[in-house]
């Protein structure tokens, strides 16, 4: 076989498209390299020159459809779960620890004993304040009997008058020592008191700091003992949200939030506080914001922390597209208008070509946005992505190999 009847029966098997074809034949004939060059020059003619003819691949699109639902807007932020108000109990004397009746999780009554400091110091200093008043008492129950009698003896001439001057001096200043005997006790007996340590609220402790043995001392920095919470029943979420945020945000904003023990569950809670101290933290700017929820099942804990979702702005059963249908032009075309404001489009798929829709959109989540106006129905097929099939695809890929 020559060289040029050769390539004419490469070139028509090559024309036909039909790959498998011609690898059959390439591997049915012996050929020289000089054969061979000529060829495979053949095939890249033909095969360009079918690629001509078949023109660009035809589009595919996909499509997501027009629904109704709700749109939110919302500001998201991390926080912390805590009790709504939480007491500390402290101790106002110092000494040992010799009783403990509290412990975590205790319900606990107002009024209810907790702890004891060991009582027998200041038990000691009230029995001494107590002895100092009953002898400075009956120091100045003599000096009045005698005061008495130097007043008789004075209006009789009997004795001088710097006698009955002395006499009342010593008076007056064995009161002033009753006085201050009277205030020694009611300290010793307040500090004998104190050695109970009590709940002030009703409530949960939530946190123990001391042992039975352990001493406290309060003489500089009142110690935390027992840490109260008064209703795990109402907790709140204290949260940091944004200098850029923060102005959306308000009272009375409902908010649903999760916890990592229940990352399945969503809980939900009411904004109740804005609070205007601003918290700076290398240059970036928050504000705490308050949100309080119900917890009856005592599911959440102190300590958890939440990453919450406060909705700032609602629409129910909305028309809605879903945001990538907006930044979806087929061809390259603008998706916006030129100069002005961006014209909100959309592509419908009708009969497999795409038609353009204009739109008039409100509230925008992040995954919909609201349509206050067009052409639009549920169900409606929007195009929101374009695939182009290669040649490849259609047809097979050609691969080369004797």
């Amino acid at each position: 076989m020559d060289q040029l009847n050769l390539v004419g029966a490469g070139d028509q098997l090559a024309r036909r498209g039909n790959a498998a074809d011609v690898l059959t034949w390439l591997r049915g004939v012996r050929l020289t390299w000089k054969a061979l060059a000529v060829v495979a020059l053949a095939l890249a003619l033909a095969v360009t020159g079918w690629w001509v003819v078949q023109g660009p691949a035809p589009a595919s699109y996909v499509t997501a459809p027009v629904t109704r639902g709700t749109v939110e807007r919302t500001v998201n932020a991390t926080g912390t779960v805590n009790p709504v108000l939480t007491i500390i109990v402290g101790s106002y004397v110092s000494g040992v620890i010799s009783a403990m009746s509290c412990d975590y999780n205790t319900r606990v009554h107002k009024g209810q004993l907790c702890a004891k400091v060991d009582p027998r110091p200041y038990e000691a200093a009230l029995a001494q304040a107590k002895g100092q008043l009953a002898r400075d008492t009956g120091q100045l129950e003599g000096a009045r009997v005698d005061l008495a009698r130097y007043k008789t003896l004075v209006g009789q001439d009997s004795i001088a008058r710097q006698t009955y001057d002395d006499e009342l001096a010593l008076v007056h200043q064995l009161e002033g020592s009753v006085q201050l005997d009277r205030a020694a006790v009611q300290i010793a007996e307040v500090n004998l008191g104190y050695t109970n340590i009590v709940s002030p609220v009703d409530g949960t402790v939530v946190a123990r700091n001391i042992t039975i043995g352990q001493t406290v001392a309060a003489s500089f920095q009142t110690p935390t003992l027992f840490l109260i919470a008064t209703d795990l029943t109402k907790m709140q979420v204290d949260t940091n949200v944004s200098e850029s945020d923060i102005g959306s945000v308000k009272e009375g904003d409902a908010a649903r939030f999760t916890v990592g023990a229940f990352s399945d569950r969503a809980f939900s809670g009411t904004v109740s506080q804005v609070r205007q101290a601003p918290q700076t933290v290398q240059n970036v700017v928050t504000y705490d914001v308050v949100v309080t929820v119900d917890n009856p099942k005592f599911l959440l804990k102190p300590g958890m922390t939440a990453t919450v979702a406060i909705i700032t702005d609602r629409r129910p059963n909305a028309l809605r597209v879903p945001d990538q249908a907006l930044r979806f032009a087929p061809g390259g075309v603008a998706a916006t208008g030129a100069g002005g404001p961006p014209q909100a489009r959309v592509w419908v798929l009708r009969d497999g070509r795409p038609v353009p829709r204009a739109l008039r959109i409100g509230l925008d989540d992040d995954t919909n946005t609201e349509v206050l106006a067009g052409d639009l129905a549920v169900g409606d097929p929007l195009i929101v992505g374009e695939q182009r099939e290669t040649s490849s695809a259609r047809s097979g890929t050609f691969r080369f190999g004797l």
